[in-house]
């Protein structure tokens, strides 16, 4: 796409229509594929009490005005997860969409301040599926393009190759040489262990930096440019740190039930086994934003409806997909701008 004239310019979107088409033709089929498995297709709003908890996601801040004038602060969503997770409690069972979510501060390639995300999720089934699921519609996606090969910035993904099934533990030990595990306390983790294991491994963490951080910093560096190299990866089993939405692994309390779907080293999705524990997810939640506050200066409130709403919750597993990287993987494109239809402007 040029990035010297506007998306609207016809030259531009006559390159850029391809894409474009791809998209609703892939939006189509996995509409289809959702209704082929009972689910029903559901229209989260995308205002918010909360925009959601993640420490290092920005959200859009608005005002609403009430008819007397008088103004209530309100975010735009930087995920439909607590509004899907409503309509859980209120009884429904499999549910998708295609919701419109905003994360401020985010530009690039594989980024952008307004994008699609594809989100289901399934009462009483347990995380394995919604990994099926995952991977499903990778496959119808690479189908509707004919792509057998997905390829991007030189590499390569058979997305109808039996995916490879890694925990992160595992992935650390492999492309680390890190023993994460060890690092794990039941109530905090080992900053300066996992500090001198970075280190040696040539990831250089600053005097600062969080065992959060630290972890952040080898996953990106050394771990997921590694991960859908010739076939998909499901990377498993997260410290429950870095999982405050999933339940912990019956297993091993310091593990979440959270997985990311990988494709050609980049991320595509990212599943829980939902936390369906008020009390515990209150707390999570509002460590997350302590954190938040500590590090940005800033939090977001929890929102108390979706608290209340948990202890109504069935045990459900679920899973967001970033709906324009698929597009781009499937298609080929080689920007997130080549695939909406209507694109922020970026800066001169």
């Amino acid at each position: 796409m040029s990035t010297d004239q506007p998306w609207w310019t016809r030259s531009v979107h006559a390159d850029r229509r391809p894409f474009l088409l791809a998209r609703n033709r892939i939006k189509a089929a996995l509409r289809d594929w959702f209704a082929g498995q009972d689910f029903i297709e559901v229209e989260p709003g995308c205002l918010q009490v909360s925009p959601g908890n993640e420490m290092h996601l920005r959200a859009f801040r608005t005002e609403l005005l009430a008819p007397d004038l008088s103004q209530r602060t309100l975010y735009l969503h930087t995920s439909p997860e607590f509004a899907c997770k409503k309509l859980l409690a209120a009884g429904e069972e499999r549910i998708f969409a295609f919701a419109p979510v905003f994360r401020n501060g985010e530009r690039g390639a594989l980024h952008a301040p307004e994008f699609t995300m594809l989100e289901w999720y399934r009462a009483g089934s347990p995380l394995a599926v919604v990994m099926d699921d995952a991977i499903a519609l990778l496959r119808t996606a690479a189908n509707v393009t004919g792509s057998r090969l997905i390829s991007w910035r030189g590499i390569t993904c058979d997305p109808n190759a039996e995916p490879e099934r890694l925990s992160v533990a595992e992935a650390f030990s492999r492309h680390a040489g890190i023993d994460l595990i060890a690092t794990l306390g039941p109530n905090e983790n080992d900053r300066n262990g996992l500090a001198n294991a970075a280190d040696a491994a040539g990831v250089r963490p600053h005097d600062d930096d969080t065992w959060a951080d630290i972890f952040a910093k080898v996953l990106t560096a050394l771990i997921e440019p590694k991960l859908g190299i010739g076939r998909p990866t499901l990377l498993m089993a997260y410290p429950a740190s870095e999982a405050a939405l999933a339940r912990p692994m019956s297993t091993d309390p310091r593990l979440a039930e959270r997985f990311e779907l990988y494709c050609c080293g980049v991320e595509l999705a990212n599943g829980f086994g939902e936390l369906t524990d008020p009390e515990l997810q209150r707390q999570r939640l509002t460590e997350e934003m302590d954190r938040k506050e500590e590090r940005y200066g800033e939090r977001y409130p929890v929102d108390d409806d979706f608290i209340a709403a948990l202890a109504e919750m069935q045990p459900a597993s679920g899973c967001a997909l970033g709906f324009e990287r698929l597009v781009m993987l499937a298609s080929g494109a080689t920007n997130i701008d080549q695939v909406v239809w209507t694109p922020l402007p970026r800066d001169p």
